[in-house]
C-alpha cells in the first residue's frame, strides 16, 4: 500500500498505487518485451519525420507537412507520458506513483492529448482547403498562418489541461489509493475521491466528450467535402493520389477519436474494457502514425530517400 500521512482532520493521500494492465503473469516479460520495442519504435519512426519534415525544404514550407511534423512531436511526448509507466507495471519495481506525479501525469495527458485533437481538426481543414479550394489555397492557408493556428491548438490545450487537472486535485483523496489504471486518469482517479464528483463528472462529459465529439464531426465533415470533390477529379491517377493522402489522415482520425469519444461519454463507467481500449490512443496511435504517414505518403517516401540518397553521396 502507498504511504499516507496523519493529520488532524483525516488521512491524506501522498502516492497512489497503478494496478496497470489485467495480464496473465506468466506473459509479464513477453509484455515488457512488447511494450518496450513500441515505445521505441514510436520514438524513433516520430523522430524520423519529424527530421525529414524539418530537412526537406519541399516539405517544411507546406502547411501540411509543418502539421505533421507537429503531430510527430506531440506524439514523441504523449507516448512518453504514458509508456514508460506502462513498462515499469510489467517490472518487479514499486508500482506506486507520488501524488504530485499523478498530477504531472494527468496535466501532461490531457495537455497533449487535446492538443493533438485540435491539430486533428486542423489537418482535416488544411486537407479541405487544399482539395475543395486548390485556387484559394495558398492564401487562405499559408505558413504564418499554420504557425498561429498550432499555436492556438497549444494554448486551448494547456488550457484544457489545467482545467482538467485543478478540478480532479481540488477534491480530497483520504481513502484507497490504488488506481485500477494504468495511468492516472480522470475517471479512475475520481472513483478514489473523499467527496462528491458529480460536478467532476459533467466537466469531464461536457469539456472532453463533447470536445472530441464535435471535433470528430468537424472532421467528418470536412471529408465528406472532400470525398464529393474527389469525385469529381476526372483522371483516375488526381482521384487516387487525393485518396491516399486523405486515407492516412481519416485512419489516425478513427483510430484516435473513436475510443476517446467511448471512454469520455460513458462517465462512472468500470468496464473492463476501457483499459484495453484505451491502449489505442495511448499507445498504438502515436506508434502507428508514422508507419502510416509514410507507408501511404509518396511525398514523405520520397523526402526519406532524397535524405538516404544525400547522406550516401556524403
Amino acid at each position: 500500500m502507498g504511504k499516507t500521512k496523519n493529520t488532524s482532520l483525516d488521512t491524506v493521500v501522498t502516492d497512489f498505487i497503478l494496478l496497470g494492465l489485467s495480464h496473465p503473469p506468466n506473459l509479464r516479460s513477453l509484455l515488457f518485451l512488447v511494450f518496450s520495442i513500441i515505445y521505441i519504435l514510436t520514438q524513433v519512426g516520430n523522430l524520423l519525420i519529424l527530421l525529414t519534415v524539418w530537412a526537406d525544404p519541399k516539405l517544411h514550407a507546406r502547411p501540411m507537412y509543418i502539421l505533421l511534423g507537429v503531430l510527430s512531436f506531440l506524439d514523441m511526448w504523449l507516448s512518453s507520458v504514458i509508456v514508460p509507466r506502462i513498462i515499469l507495471n510489467f517490472a518487479p519495481a514499486s508500482k506506486a506513483i507520488p501524488f504530485g506525479g499523478c498530477v504531472a501525469q494527468l496535466y501532461f495527458f490531457h495537455f497533449l492529448g487535446s492538443t493533438q485533437c485540435f491539430l486533428y481538426t486542423l489537418m482535416a481543414y488544411d486537407r479541405y482547403l487544399a482539395i475543395c479550394q486548390p485556387l484559394r489555397y495558398p492564401v487562405l492557408m499559408n505558413g504564418r498562418l499554420c504557425t498561429v493556428l498550432v499555436a492556438g491548438a497549444w494554448v486551448a490545450g494547456s488550457i484544457h489541461g489545467s482545467i482538467q487537472a485543478t478540478l480532479t486535485f481540488r477534491l480530497p483523496y483520504c481513502g484507497p489509493n490504488q488506481v485500477d489504471y494504468f495511468f492516472c486518469d480522470i475517471p479512475v482517479v475520481l472513483r478514489l475521491a473523499c467527496a462528491d464528483t458529480t460536478v467532476n463528472e459533467l466537466v469531464t462529459f461536457v469539456d472532453i466528450g463533447v470536445m472530441a465529439t464535435s471535433c470528430f464531426m468537424l472532421i467528418l465533415l470536412s471529408y465528406a467535402n472532400i470525398v464529393h470533390a474527389i469525385l469529381k477529379i476526372r483522371t483516375t491517377d488526381g482521384r487516387r493520389r487525393a485518396f491516399s493522402t486523405c486515407g492516412s489522415h481519416l485512419t489516425v482520425v478513427t483510430v484516435y477519436y473513436v475510443p476517446c469519444i467511448f471512454i469520455y461519454l460513458r462517465p462512472g463507467s468500470k468496464s473492463p474494457l476501457d483499459g484495453a481500449v484505451a491502449v489505442f490512443y495511448t499507445v498504438v496511435t502515436p506508434f502507428l502514425n508514422p508507419l502510416i504517414y509514410t507507408l501511404r505518403n509518396q511525398e514523405v517516401k520520397s523526402a526519406l530517400k532524397r535524405m538516404r540518397v544525400g547522406r550516401g553521396a556524403e
